[in-house]
């Protein structure tokens, strides 16, 4: 390179990209590179809110303002469905999660001498970063860390301990894998911990699956206005605010449907939101899940009716589909290749698509648009703020 040159955007894994297709490490939209590589800061490059960044791999993008993230995370989705060559009726304005609101997270931790460290994992490495701020958790998720600090210090192995952290209705459910504990004195200090700090669960899996050793009353997640039992491992969406902002375009382009299935539904995110007046069918694969969704229901006699199903390997079929007013579906970040396709051989004409990666939804969108269906809206989401993993919605009709 013999002159300097402008980033024009951020790319996927969140370099800065100049016209002639450099990519520069660290670089935002608006920065300046020299022949050098040297970088002068650009109106949009501000100072890292986090002592930890640029080491701890949680984070790509704290040196972007709000103005180049959100571009980041539009264009991320835009490029999607121009890389389809798909045509977009209207692209909405894009929605970023604020600091501080991610209600669940799993932090890595181990043994370090005498103490430990606790947190997330370097960018491309294993190694730990020992947390000591963070302002993507939420605050009351990060006032946890010290004392499990201080647990895998007395209780953990030569192993690598993982501590899975999410705000409940109750409280935060604490998960822990990795600790081994034996005994009257270890069970009791347990117990203690999670009395200390207020835990709505503590669990612990020493090898054989996670066991409940303290809730108080039984854990949940409102839904939709509704209180479902909060499963090991479910999936949530990672802030209250995306999720909201996700349920918002969801209720709005399925408006009037009277009957709608929510494939992928996990523990009915999307399903009790939509239910009454609309009668959901809510589809999941795995069986906890679904059987909370299930219950959920049941309890309160919603129009949610939870069926058990792996739609990887058995999709509902075009027949089946066709039965319905719309489909909602949100799949894991694979896509729906198999699903989508029996979508699109099916006779419905209105399908709203979730999706947390812009490249299996890209390759979706365009069976469904080969289908004769057109992308009324589509809208980015940034919940993982100040990081690379985009979200969005989208709605296609027919």
């Amino acid at each position: 390179m013999s002159e300097t040159e402008t980033i024009l955007r951020i790319a996927a894994k969140g370099d800065g990209v100049t016209a002639s297709g450099r990519h520069i490490s660290g670089a935002v939209t608006g920065d300046v590179v020299a022949p050098d590589g040297s970088i002068t800061l650009g109106p949009h490059h501000v100072e890292p809110p986090c002592r930890h960044f640029g080491k701890c791999g949680g984070c790509q993008l704290q040196q972007a303002d709000d103005d180049a993230l959100r571009r980041f995370v539009t264009e991320r989705v835009a490029l999607s469905a121009e890389g389809q060559d798909l045509e977009v009726g209207e692209l909405l304005a894009t929605h970023l999660s604020p600091p501080l609101s991610r209600r669940r997270a799993t932090l890595h931790g181990q043994r370090a001498g005498k103490g430990a460290v606790l947190g997330f994992r370097e960018g491309r490495s294993n190694r730990i970063v020992d947390m000591r701020e963070c302002p993507v958790l939420a605050p009351e998720l990060f006032a946890l860390v010290a004392p499990c600090r201080n647990l895998i210090a007395k209780y953990a192995g030569k192993g690598p301990v993982d501590i899975a952290l999410t705000l409940a209705d109750q409280g935060i459910d604490c998960a822990i894998k990795g600790i081994e504990t034996s005994g009257l004195q270890a069970t009791e200090e347990m117990l203690e911990f999670a009395k200390a700090n207020s835990l709505a669960r503590l669990s612990l899996d020493q090898g054989y699956g996670p066991e409940t050793v303290w809730e108080p009353e039984p854990v949940t997640v409102t839904l939709g206005g509704v209180a479902v039992p909060l499963t090991f491992g479910a999936f949530l969406q990672p802030t209250r605010d995306g999720e909201a902002a996700l349920l918002a375009d969801a209720r709005d382009w399925l408006s009037g449907a009277q009957t709608i299935a929510d494939l992928f539904s996990g523990l009915g995110t999307f399903a009790f939101a939509l239910a009454d007046p609309a009668k959901v069918l809510a589809v999941e694969a795995a069986r906890d899940a679904h059987l909370a969704c299930k219950g959920a229901a049941n309890a309160r006699r919603l129009p949610v009716h939870a069926m058990h199903r792996d739609l990887f390997r058995n999709p509902l079929e075009s027949a089946e589909i066709s039965r319905f007013s719309a489909i909602l579906l949100d799949p894991p970040r694979a896509g729906a290749r198999e699903q989508v396709a029996q979508i699109a051989a099916s006779e419905v004409n209105r399908v709203v698509y979730v999706s947390c990666n812009p490249s299996s939804w890209g390759r979706d969108a365009k069976t469904l648009v080969e289908a004769g269906f057109r992308i009324e809206k589509l809208r980015p989401v940034g919940q993982f703020r100040w990081s690379t993993h985009v979200e969005l919605t989208s709605l296609f009709t027919r």
